[in-house]
């Protein structure tokens, strides 16, 4: 469940406490145990997106168990510091792994997922782009020998403009030559938040929470 008011299952994180980047959406998972160390998915919504994100929603479709999740709050011109924000504000209230930090992204959100993953990847155990681009041309692989072990995951649609189609074709050129390592699927429709979308979003996330993932049956650029 996730809500922006105070119930035994989520929280305002900010209500009352004078934090000025507060306004965070929190969801806990069902059957929460304060004992277990969960991962915790930072969501980025896409920026102007025609339909409201609803975190709540969304991590039905994902799973209702797994995760801890988090849609930061505060300021919409630095998602980074908003970020950092909203991950120090979970971890304090709740009980998250701290090697299990995943940053999840929607359209422009996406974007900005793989750039702070990119410029911090020591932070995170993986990110993942649901529709939106790499960004080329920001030097975001100045830490090459990090961003090399950061799981990532690229999910796009199989009826893209052309040059969208171009710029993910630079994209996995820029991964093999750079020797890391992106996973892509590629789906029908236009939903980046389909249910078939963030099935497989929580099956690649428990396979690599559980070190159980294999390039296999993916389609990767190494």
């Amino acid at each position: 469940m996730s809500s922006r008011l105070p119930n035994l299952a989520a929280l305002n994180l900010a209500a009352g406490e004078g934090e000025a980047e507060g306004d965070d959406v929190l969801f806990t998972p069902l059957g929460y145990e304060p004992s277990y160390d969960y991962p915790l998915l930072v969501w980025l919504p896409e920026r102007d997106g025609g339909r409201p994100f609803d975190l709540g929603r969304v991590m039905r479709k994902v799973s209702l168990r797994n995760f801890i999740a988090v849609e930061p709050g505060g300021s919409t011109t630095d998602r980074d510091e908003a970020v950092w924000a909203s991950i120090d504000r979970v971890c304090d209230r709740l009980s998250v792994h701290p090697e299990r930090i995943y940053l999840v992204g929607q359209g422009s959100g996406g974007t900005e997922a793989f750039r702070i993953a990119c410029r911090h990847p020591r932070a995170f155990a993986g990110v993942i782009s649901l529709g939106g681009d790499f960004p080329l041309g920001e030097q975001v692989f100045s830490r090459l020998h990090d961003v090399r072990r950061l799981p990532m995951l690229l999910c796009c649609h199989r009826d893209a403009p052309a040059a969208t189609a171009r710029h993910t074709d630079r994209t996995l050129r820029l991964f093999h030559a750079a020797g890391a390592t992106l996973a892509m699927r590629i789906y029908p429709g236009r939903n980046t938040l389909s249910k078939a979308i963030l099935g497989d979003v929580n099956r690649w996330l428990m396979d690599e929470v559980c070190g159980t993932s294999t390039v296999a049956a993916q389609q990767c650029a190494q």
